[in-house]
């Protein structure tokens, strides 16, 4: 009997094992497995990342910042001093550059540059060794002239000589005599002297050189007292008078004041700039300004009461306008003062010493922050400093 026979597969021919073919449901079922461990792995860092945040929030919630140490001033009212402001030019009362008349050698130098000398004194010796011959030869003239003049006077007495003799020889004298004269004025013009006393500047000529008239030999300057000249606008000319106290300072000399006089108001407007011209007087003992030095210069009047002012230190000037940090009070936590401060616009005013005016936006009382505002912003919690060196002096000088 005979045993059935399969028929074999075409693989089999190889002799390698048949594959079981692979199910759909398992695959599925692999799908899911993975997107379930995904929403595993992403909702736990999800709430990872809540429970981080939250525990930041509450971090810093339960850790607020101590307040910020700053400065404080009291808003105050204060008697300001009043200015006109005005930029000037410092001018010689007496100046000149010293020159010679006539011309002539230069045979002697009687001075150093940069020497003071008083009025009259000697400063260049030309050679006036002609003139001084000239001179000796005229009075020589003018004598014989004298004599002959005496000798016809004497005979004309005795009715022995004629008039015309004498008349004559009048002439002759006064001819000499005007000579003489005219000879001693070049002799005098030739010994050049100081017109007035002051500091002499740099010498411009030598021993030997050959000068002509109006030949620069040296600059005189009195610096005992100095033109300061300024304009102002034709607005200020009510407010000005003769005597009137003006302040002058200079940038060679920053934080000095020298004090002046106004002496000058031009009784004319400029009909270009529609300014007034005024020129005071400055005492300068000590030679300090020197003339062509650029002024600023502060006209003083009255000084103005009941100003509101502030440490200059506590506006902040910016684009957007200016501002303050004023300091409030109120109740915290164990009944203690609690202090917050408050940006507040203001509009400012004229600048002073260590102080500004406040011309709106504070009320007498107020505390500003004069320091530390760089760490600050609306609301911020602020604690007043022990010492506060900022603080302008109480009283300011009014002249």
């Amino acid at each position: 009997m005979s045993t059935p026979t399969s028929n074999p597969s075409p693989s089999s021919g190889h002799g390698a094992p048949e594959r079981p073919p692979v199910r759909r449901g398992a695959r599925v079922f692999a799908v899911v497995v993975a997107l379930v461990i995904v929403g595993l792995l992403l909702g736990g860092l999800y709430a990872f990342r809540n429970m981080r945040d939250q525990a930041i929030a509450n971090f810093f919630a339960g850790n607020k910042p101590p307040p910020t140490p700053v400065a404080v001033a009291e808003v105050r009212t204060e008697t300001v001093p009043r200015f006109m402001s005005a930029i000037g030019t410092l001018t010689a009362i007496r100046q000149v550059t010293v020159a010679p008349e006539v011309a002539g050698r230069v045979v002697e130098i009687a001075f150093e540059s940069g020497a003071s000398v008083a009025a009259g004194a000697k400063l260049i010796q030309l050679n006036d060794a002609i003139e001084q011959a000239e001179l000796g030869a005229l009075q020589a003239q003018a004598k014989l002239a004298s004599i002959n003049l005496d000798r016809a006077r004497d005979l004309r007495s005795r009715q022995a000589g004629p008039q015309t003799n004498v008349d004559q020889y009048q002439a002759q004298l006064d001819e000499m005599n005007a000579n003489i004269r005219k000879t001693q004025a070049t002799i005098a013009q030739k010994l050049i002297r100081a017109p007035f006393g002051g500091d002499l500047g740099i010498r411009q000529v030598n021993v030997g050189d050959y000068v002509g008239p109006g030949n620069p030999i040296v600059t005189l300057t009195d610096l005992s007292r100095l033109f300061v000249n300024f304009s102002l606008p034709e607005q200020a000319l009510p407010r000005l008078s003769i005597g009137q106290k003006v302040r002058v300072l200079t940038d060679a000399f920053p934080g000095r004041t020298f004090d002046a006089v106004i002496t000058t108001v031009e009784p004319q407007v400029s009909t270009d700039t529609r300014a007034i011209k005024v020129q005071a007087t400055v005492g300068n003992a000590e030679g300090l300004i020197r003339p062509g030095m650029f002024a600023h210069v502060e006209v003083v009047e009255p000084p103005k009461p009941g100003v509101l002012v502030v440490p200059d230190t506590a506006v902040d000037y910016t684009v957007y306008g200016d501002s303050v940090f004023v300091v409030h009070a109120k109740a915290g936590d164990g009944g203690k003062e609690a202090l917050t401060v408050a940006r507040v616009p203001v509009k400012t005013g004229p600048r002073h010493v260590g102080i500004v005016e406040i011309l709106d936006g504070l009320k007498p009382g107020e505390r500003v922050v004069v320091s530390g505002q760089l760490k600050l912003s609306e609301g911020a919690a602020v604690s007043i400093a022990d010492k506060n060196v900022l603080v302008p002096p109480a009283k300011l000088p009014l002249n």
